[in-house]
């Protein structure tokens, strides 16, 4: 059961976190609804932060549920996200979205996100 937990090792907790991945941002994928960035960091496990705006989304119970379906779709599709620092910020319209919707948009983003991880991963390996 605790493989559905969301701890705080898997959390991008303070702004220093999240300036890391805004300022440094090696990996970038997006939808009309998402943008996600990511970092590849040197630790045991991806960890995952969101950005939700007031202004994109204005109701807190769309907030609630948009971060509730990404912080599960992420759960589920951690094996694909190595050691990344990942940001997810929702865009205007985002909560116009169903349930079903949001998790096929980041199933994914998040295969987009593992497809480029493995390119540049290749990439390291003949340059080397």
């Amino acid at each position: 059961m605790d493989d559905y937990g969301f701890s705080k090792s898997a959390r991008l907790l303070n702004a220093a976190d999240y300036k890391a991945v805004f300022s440094n941002a090696q990996f970038r994928v997006s939808t009309r609804h998402f943008l996600i960035l990511a970092i590849s960091d040197n630790r045991s496990r991806p960890r995952l932060g969101l950005v939700i705006a007031k202004k994109h989304v204005p109701l807190a119970v769309h907030r609630n549920r948009i971060k509730r379906l990404t912080r599960d779709s992420f759960r589920r599709n951690s094996q694909l996200l190595a050691n990344l620092d990942i940001v997810v910020l929702a865009r205007k319209d985002a909560d116009k979205l169903d349930n079903k919707q949001i998790s096929e948009t980041f199933t994914a983003l998040w295969l987009e996100l593992d497809t480029k991880l493995k390119r540049n991963a290749a990439k390291l390996l003949a340059n080397e």
